[in-house]
């Protein structure tokens, strides 16, 4: 009785490295940003309680139920959207201050304020506005990041402002103006018009007169004649 042995083909060879990815999925970051931007868009335009999935969805193209391919949550989005615009924020704060370093601390912080202006009021400018507005939906666990980059975000204004008061230029407390600074910024997104007689520019300077002496004081003490 003959046997036949079956011989068998060999399992291919697996290619070494990982798989090219499909259109689909490299595409996924775009997706992801273009998510983003559509909501900072949709939450500063009708605010984050009105504004759906659905809506944010439809936006940009997708299926009602796509954003939660890339989002587990609405809220995530929402802490997406503030992220996102802190780290742009930030980037730009930091070339700003790059671009200044040689110059005066005055020059230095008007340059920072132009620049935050822009943040609020320059193109792709949702992000920051979405932050100050919709910051009560968040859980503490959810603005831990947020708010390390907040505080980068500031950390470079501080130092000007001790310079200025070194010089006797600041009126104030440092600590104070810098929170009444960015609360007067920041207010902005509720009255300024951009198509408005004022312009960015002219917002910067206002701004500086308020908490900047032109010259440092003179010190203050008694007169020749003994009189204060």
């Amino acid at each position: 009785m003959t046997v036949k042995v079956l011989a068998l083909n060999p399992a291919p060879k697996r290619p070494r490295g990982r798989p090219p990815k499909t259109a689909e999925q490299r595409d996924d970051g775009n997706r992801r940003r273009d998510l983003v931007r559509a909501a900072a868009k949709l939450f500063r335009q009708h605010g984050y309680d009105a504004t759906t999935t659905r809506d944010i969805a439809a936006a940009v193209g997708m299926q009602s139920g796509s954003p939660f391919y890339h989002f587990g949550s609405k809220a995530d989005l929402l802490v997406a959207v503030m992220e996102d615009g802190m780290r742009d924020g930030l980037a730009r704060v930091q070339a700003t201050a790059q671009q200044v370093q040689d110059q005066s601390a005055a020059r230095q912080l008007r340059a920072l304020v132009r620049t935050h202006l822009d943040v609020l009021w320059g193109p792709g400018s949702d992000f920051i506005p979405v932050m100050l507005q919709e910051w009560r939906v968040l859980k503490p666990t959810q603005t831990k990041g947020i708010n390390a980059l907040k505080d980068a975000y500031e950390g470079h204004w501080t130092p000007l402002l001790q310079s200025l008061k070194a010089q006797g230029r600041l009126r104030g407390d440092v600590g104070l103006v810098r929170l009444f600074l960015f609360g007067a910024l920041n207010w902005t997104i509720k009255w300024f018009d951009a198509r408005g007689s004022a312009s960015l520019d002219e917002l910067a300077d206002a701004v500086m007169v308020m908490w900047l002496h032109d010259e440092p004081e003179p010190e203050t003490g008694g007169g020749q004649d003994g009189t204060v």
